[in-house]
């Protein structure tokens, strides 16, 4: 159903596009306030894992004068992340005075983030990023895009990275190439500056600066049940994308030590994101995945839990990270292959689990609390 939905929201004249219309309705759909600041950043439209939102108060937060605002296109029974604009698929997709008033609104910013190369203003320019950047320029605006993931991720150059790529055997991996290589070509058209959120990326779009995901440690740094403090090893899995994590891989791997009694495994989908805090509190060990050769936000929030997380991250991320903060990524590394001796040698030796764990707050703290973030944004794009 999420892909579904996603389809809608990337193409709304297509089946699904038009079907989503019909079944939900044009709706209503507020519209972006505009901050009284010198300094105006508009984040859309995608806000994935709420990083649009988090990146927004980031920026304000390190620059008083920046006032930032996203705004996120709404799937119906996705995590709810929080958002200042909240905008249902189906006013974006049908709704031609929503798109004219949002339209208004933007050109009263200074910048513009355009989130994972997606159309911003609905109907108003028919969906047409191009003609949309093109529009903010003419108007005076200073343009940026940040790319987040497959809308970037060249398949091919992916599967000679690492042996357990997701592609080609993922069944989307051509709308995937055509994506990522159109999106490339537009980026590279407008020359404009160009961040990722995560530091794989780095080997699909070498100029880019890493713009680091955000965790909230208000919400996953406070006080947690320490690790391997139970007789049972308790190993959660959260997965948001099966296929593109590998999550058929664990349980297979995993199984002797479930049966032998000296884990308790746990497969977490679809939570809302309000409760994942408990989720990883409950943890010892949090799996990430094994297929993307990185990680994401999911992996930082376990680690500002002080969670032990295990996954799989190409060599190319992990010096790209160590070149970029001094700092060596404490994700332990594991494959589908070396999962149940990596859990083995972790719960044999528990204060060094407790090490690790300890390691990945200081981790998260130096690079994932947005300070590095809203660097990153001002003195590649904005201005210091």
């Amino acid at each position: 159903m999420q892909r579904l939905m996603e389809s809608a929201a990337r193409n709304p004249d297509g089946v699904m596009g038009r079907l989503t219309g019909r079944l939900l309705g044009s709706g209503n759909a507020p519209n972006t306030d505009v901050p009284d600041t010198a300094v105006r950043v508009y984040i859309a439209p995608t806000n994935y894992a709420g990083q649009g939102f988090l990146w927004a108060r980031s920026l304000e937060a390190a620059d008083p004068r920046v006032g930032a605002r996203n705004m996120a296109i709404t799937l119906p029974g996705d995590y709810a992340f929080r958002a200042d604009t909240p905008v249902s698929i189906a006013a974006f997709n049908s709704s031609e005075a929503w798109g004219e008033a949002e339209w208004k609104a933007a050109q009263h910013f200074t910048h513009v983030l355009v989130e994972a190369e997606r159309p911003m203003f609905g109907r108003r320019f028919g969906h047409d990023l191009r003609a949309e950047v093109a529009a903010l320029e003419a108007a005076g605006l200073s343009v940026a895009f940040i790319c987040h993931g497959n809308d970037i991720r060249d398949p091919d150059r992916h599967a000679a990275l690492t042996p357990w790529s997701l592609f080609p055997e993922d069944p989307r991996t051509e709308f995937f190439r055509s994506e990522a290589r159109k999106n490339l070509a537009l980026i590279t058209e407008f020359g404009n500056p160009v961040f990722v959120s995560t530091p794989d990326l780095s080997a699909d779009v070498p100029h880019a600066t890493w713009c680091p995901v955000i965790v909230d440690l208000e919400r996953f740094g406070g006080q947690t049940p320490p690790v391997f403090s139970q007789e049972r090893v308790r190993v959660v899995h959260a997965s948001s994308d099966p296929f593109g994590k590998g999550t058929n891989y664990i349980e297979p791997a995993l199984a002797p030590l479930i049966t032998s009694g000296m884990i308790d495994y746990r497969l977490v989908t679809a939570t809302p994101a309000a409760e994942m805090p408990a989720v990883f509190a409950a943890a010892d060990i949090v799996i990430d995945q094994f297929r993307a050769g990185s990680y994401g936000v999911a992996a930082c929030e376990a680690m500002a839990s002080g969670r032990v997380v295990l996954g799989h991250v190409m060599p190319v991320a992990r010096d790209f990270i160590t070149q970029q903060t001094g700092l060596e990524l404490p994700i332990v590394e594991a494959t589908p292959d070396t999962l149940r001796a990596v859990v083995e040698e972790l719960a044999a030796n528990p204060d060094r689990a407790r090490e690790i764990g300890e390691a990945g707050r200081h981790y998260v703290t130096n690079v994932h609390t947005g300070e590095a973030s809203a660097r990153a944004l001002l003195r590649a794009w904005i201005g210091d």
